[in-house]
């Protein structure tokens, strides 16, 4: 379980209206008593979610939903805190009241699903209260949460999805070969979690060492040492975004480099599109508004790069005061036509729909992003180079 990191599993979300018994199928599916089961109405009043490891299926996050067709003021509130979870959602499961059959709110949800091209299936719950089963259908399984009858069918068929989303990909596995030494720079600063490294670094690493490569990390100022006192040449540097100015005059020209928030630009979401939102920094005027997201929560230090030196940094590359917003973690505006530019982290703890979601919403909205290693190495005049890696991969 410990192996895989949430934004990396695969989230399986359950929707549908209240008391349809959404709680109970989740409980009955992972066999813990992940939600509390009430017969009142609206018993789930926010989203709960646990990381797990589910046979057959691996590890994947679970999600329970409040009810869709919640009322009232704070019902609303629930709604929009379930609408949020479609955002992240690879696998979708419609719990409906076997005994009371399609409401128009479950075909309304039905309709989102297939908008959102989201692969789902349809859980006719309670049918021990139905004296005759119909017929099943291509996306509907009939089960009972209470008896645990189809349930097992349920898991079944939710891992033929798993395995259809499990597709795998690499953060920089394919731009290097068997046996490539490889240096990360990885900052220690005031910023750094104690006693770690932070997760994109985590990853990046682990995955080299699964590769077969020699790894070799190294802060800023040791870099040139390193290199120095290296017998074969590296195949490529790995920087935090933050240091690219130094990395990039320490490196030798010969020597492929990039970041770790480049990689998960490609990784993640759009690359192109991340690329093109670059150009957007040096056309920011005085009162233009900029959002500036992250997708944790860590507590804000002094110097942080987020709200303290990505700003500096952008006043001075364009020359003039544009107006800053900040949101983090599962935050984000659901307008965004009022800014100019958004700059986003490199989303390590979201998930790939998620920052996806993140992305599409921009662009509809006719507002250009990109993210905190791409502006960064725009603005240091070392983009190409940031992105050489990564374009000329073909050729190797």
């Amino acid at each position: 379980m410990n192996t895989t990191v949430s934004a990396e599993r695969v989230h399986i979300a359950f929707f549908g209206r209240r008391n349809a018994g959404k709680s109970s199928v989740v409980n009955a599916v992972t066999n813990q008593r992940i939600s509390v089961v009430s017969d009142t109405l609206g018993t789930t009043t926010d989203p709960v979610q646990k990381a797990m490891e589910l046979l057959p299926l691996g590890p994947v996050v679970i999600i329970d939903t409040p009810g869709f067709d919640d009322e009232g003021a704070l019902g609303e509130l629930r709604v929009e805190r379930t609408r949020e979870v479609l955002r992240k959602t690879d696998i979708a499961v419609l719990v409906v009241d076997g005994a009371a059959g399609l409401t128009d709110a479950d075909n309304a949800l039905i309709a989102e699903f297939k908008e959102r091209r989201l692969p789902y299936l349809v859980a006719f719950n309670k049918v021990d209260l139905i004296q005759e089963k119909p017929a099943p259908r291509d996306s509907g399984i009939y089960l009972s949460a209470l008896t645990g009858e189809g349930i097992e069918e349920l898991k079944a068929r939710l891992g033929d999805l798993v395995q259809q989303e499990n597709q795998e990909k690499r953060i920089v596995a394919d731009l290097v070969r068997e046996g490539d030494t490889v240096i990360l720079v990885i900052p220690i600063d005031a910023a750094a979690p104690k006693g770690r490294i932070i997760l994109p670094q985590q990853q990046t690493l682990r995955e080299l060492l699964d590769y077969h490569c020699s790894v070799i990390c190294c802060q800023p100022e040791e870099l040139s040492a390193t290199v120095a006192g290296l017998h074969k040449k590296p195949a490529l540097v790995i920087t935090d975004s933050q240091a690219f100015d130094r990395v990039s005059r320490d490196t030798p020209d010969d020597i492929p480099m990039t970041s770790f928030s480049v990689l998960f630009a490609r990784y993640k979401g759009s690359l192109d599109g991340l690329i093109r939102g670059a150009d957007t920094l040096a056309q920011l005027r005085d009162g233009d508004k900029v959002l500036i997201s992250e997708g944790c929560t860590h507590r804000r230090q002094c110097g942080d790069i987020g709200t303290v030196k990505l700003p500096a940094w952008i006043k001075a590359y364009c020359g003039a005061e544009p107006e800053f917003s900040f949101t983090s973690g599962g935050s984000f505006p659901a307008k965004l036509s009022d800014y100019r530019l958004v700059v986003h982290c490199g989303g390590c703890m979201l998930n790939e729909k998620e920052m996806q979601y993140r992305q599409q919403a921009a662009k509809a909205a006719d507002v250009p992003m990109v993210n905190y290693g791409i502006a960064i190495a725009k603005m240091n005049g070392i983009l190409d180079r940031a992105l050489k890696p990564l374009l000329k991969k073909d050729e190797r």
